[in-house]
């Protein structure tokens, strides 16, 4: 059986980020689809534009904090919300569909799906 993968364009202006990015991880996942298996990657391609124009509810923007550690002592960073939002919009949005993603090693397969459109 061959596997056909679609690509899905999805325009992310004026949408709330955690159900954008749960209706993105259901598209790379392939659970649309009436053959899914948990443990195949099946899933389509996913081209996202519009990224900048995201919404992000509350007060997440100013509280919300990426961490990250060197490995070494006293090496925890932070990187606020809205910091890495204004640089790297479309990483917020990566970060987000890859903690909804199960964390097995189809996780990276299924991330390299998903493409991001510059459109200035």
């Amino acid at each position: 059986m061959i596997m056909e993968r679609k690509t899905h364009t999805i325009d992310a202006s004026n949408k709330v980020l955690g159900r954008l990015a749960s209706r993105i991880v259901l598209l790379l996942r392939g659970k649309h689809k009436p053959s899914f298996v948990p443990y195949k990657d099946m899933g389509d391609f996913v081209v996202i534009k519009n990224v900048s124009k995201i919404k992000i509810t509350g007060k997440k923007m100013e509280q919300k904090k990426y961490y990250r550690h060197s490995g070494y002592m006293g090496g925890l960073k932070e990187t606020p919300l809205k910091k890495l939002f204004k640089e790297k919009p479309d990483e917020v949005l990566k970060k987000a569909v890859s903690g909804m993603l199960p964390k097995n090693k189809l996780r990276s397969e299924q991330l390299k799906r998903l493409k991001f459109e510059k459109i200035d």
